[in-house]
């Protein structure tokens, strides 16, 4: 059974279109469709078919070199040039033209295609997740901010995106009061860092707003806040 949800479709601005993300159930690799095999009953064993899984790779792969298209119930190939090229007499350059090797689905996968059942499910974007926070200029995990320093914010789906004011990394006080890292250094899911702004004295969270979601964005910010709190100690 195949998952799907429905988002907010971003390239229009009616509110009222959306369109289906799919979810896979899960992703399978060579080892996996092996098991999938020997679950199924066969006299060949997992090293039987791993040899024949890699001969078939092999094989393809030499009859691609050698200028074959392939034609089989689960896909086809078709060989394309793309680049311009300057006349009749010009041939090919790879540093101005690419050959692309196509594939197409066969008779089995348009089958499957008729075949997979769908289930609708809520849409759920991935919430940013923050396994630390380092002071860079002490090397302190977890506990302190130098202002005018460096912070490096870990964890999972942290890239800040979007046009919306709100979305970036803020420092926020005790009494609420919230300071905006202008300088991002480095903006990736699983690690952001930034110049501290010149914070003064105290405790502060961390704050990350972001539209992000891996794909388009979202009309509404997400927000995270690290509970912990880091203190700033000003010398002088």
């Amino acid at each position: 059974m195949l998952k799907y949800s429905l988002l907010e479709n971003q390239l229009t601005e009616r509110p009222d279109d959306y369109s289906a993300q799919t979810h896979s159930v899960a992703s399978l690799d060579k080892e996996a469709i092996i098991n999938r095999m020997l679950s199924r009953g066969t006299l060949l064993t997992r090293t039987d078919i791993l040899a024949v899984l890699n001969g078939l790779e092999e094989t393809i792969t030499d009859a691609l070199l050698e200028g074959n298209s392939i034609n089989l119930p689960l896909f086809n190939t078709s060989f394309s040039v793309s680049g311009v090229f300057e006349g009749p007499l010009d041939s090919f350059d790879g540093n101005r033209h690419k050959l692309n090797i196509n594939l197409t689905k066969g008779v089995l996968l348009r089958n499957a295609e008729k075949e997979v059942k769908l289930e609708k499910t809520n849409a759920v974007s991935p919430q940013p997740q923050v396994q630390e926070i380092k002071d860079s200029i002490s090397g302190i995990v977890n506990e302190r901010l130098t202002p005018q320093g460096v912070i490096e914010v870990r964890g999972y789906n942290l890239k800040i995106e979007g046009n919306d004011p709100s979305c970036g990394l803020w420092f926020v006080d005790e009494n609420g009061n919230e300071v905006k890292a202008d300088i991002i250094i480095e903006n990736k899911p699983s690690k952001v860092i930034a110049i501290i702004p010149a914070l003064s004295n105290g405790n502060y969270q961390i704050r990350i707003t972001t539209q992000y979601t891996g794909g388009a964005l979202l009309k509404t910010p997400k927000v995270y806040v690290y509970p912990k709190k880091l203190s700033v100690h000003n010398e002088g």
